[in-house]
């Protein structure tokens, strides 16, 4: 029989210890909570340039993986082009071969050879070449000649299959870079949401002392690398106020290496689209003062971000996200070299 006995409540002393434990709970709670103040704006504005210097890091993966897909995209197109053009060549001379055979039929009769390679399997007859000494000079040199342009179809299928692969893997890296980005500029969003509203205001207050500074900039008796850098230069110098956007290469807003690819563009030359192709792309500048007005100034070790030396220890570059193009200082940021196209 079920027992009906009645539950056995808890002591007083249980009560007590119970009480006690969630009270302590509680008080832990908050030492947690006052141990973890809102960070300052100082402190916000740190960890913000922290996640857009890591955002345009990125973004220059994410550029030299966009060009990497643009080339790739050129190089199919011309390979889907060239095979398009051998196969119609290919069936050109088929049909030359076929009428060939057509007279040879009117005439008394067709090779036994020729019928073979026009038979629904042709393929398997080019690999008997022992059968070529059957036929006649012209029929020969053109099976021969169809059977080196079957082959060099073949190998332009492959080489354009293979790089089809090469584009899939691309495109996968370019979204997961461009992902990334997103993330580290959401990411800086949220702090800067954190701030009040005097807060927000005081950076906007920064920012601005920033752009006002840049247009009083004295760029001293500058002189110029080059013709050419003096022109990308130039072209640099109209983008002045034009906001900076990752990926970006103009004319309505700029990247880093956006810009600068840009300017030497209007030059009438052509520079590689990332920040570490430039570093590579002419005579490297170690000291500061051989830097001439024009040539390219590289920054941080992993070499992400680059500008224009303008002159007088100025710098004319696209900052990072939430600057527009504009003058710094070159001791900005950690120098590693110039280049000079």
């Amino acid at each position: 029989m079920a027992s009906h006995r009645r539950p056995k409540q808890p002591s007083r002393t249980r009560v007590t210890v119970l009480t006690a434990t969630a009270a302590a709970a509680v008080a832990l709670t908050a030492q947690t909570a006052q141990a973890e103040p809102k960070p300052s704006k100082s402190e916000v504005k740190e960890k913000v340039d922290k996640l857009y210097e890591e955002a345009e890091k990125a973004t220059e993966k994410y550029n030299g993986a966009k060009e990497q897909q643009e080339k790739l995209d050129e190089q199919i197109d011309a390979l889907q082009d060239k095979v398009a053009r051998g196969q119609d060549e290919l069936n050109t001379l088929r049909d030359s071969l076929g009428s060939v055979a057509s007279a040879q039929y009117r005439t008394g009769g067709i090779d036994p050879s020729v019928q073979l390679f026009l038979s629904g399997d042709p393929d398997t007859y080019l690999d008997k070449a022992s059968a070529l000494d059957q036929l006649g000079a012209k029929q020969t040199e053109a099976i021969q000649e169809i059977q080196s342009k079957q082959r060099t179809l073949a190998q332009q299928r492959q080489e354009a299959q293979s790089k089809l692969g090469d584009l899939a893997e691309t495109r996968k890296t370019l979204g997961e870079k461009k992902k990334e980005v997103q993330g580290k500029l959401a990411e800086a969003q949220r702090l800067l949401n954190s701030l009040t509203a005097a807060e927000r205001a005081a950076l906007a207050a920064d920012e601005s002392r920033a752009n006002r500074a840049s247009a009083r900039v004295d760029l001293g008796p500058a002189v110029p690398a080059s013709q050419r850098a003096s022109a990308a230069f130039a072209a640099a110098q109209s983008q002045i106020g034009k906001p900076y956007v990752y990926g970006a290469s103009g004319p309505n807003s700029f990247d880093c290496s956006g810009l600068t690819s840009w300017a030497f563009a209007q030059a009438g030359v052509s520079i590689p689209r990332t920040s570490q192709a430039q570093a590579n792309a002419g005579t490297r500048i170690y000291s500061q003062s051989q830097l001439k007005q024009g040539d390219l100034v590289i920054f941080y070790g992993d070499l992400h971000h680059v500008g224009f030396y303008a002159g007088n220890g100025q710098v004319l570059h696209a900052p990072r996200s939430g600057t527009n193009v504009r003058y710094e200082s070159i001791n900005n940021m950690p120098f590693q070299f110039g280049v000079r196209i």
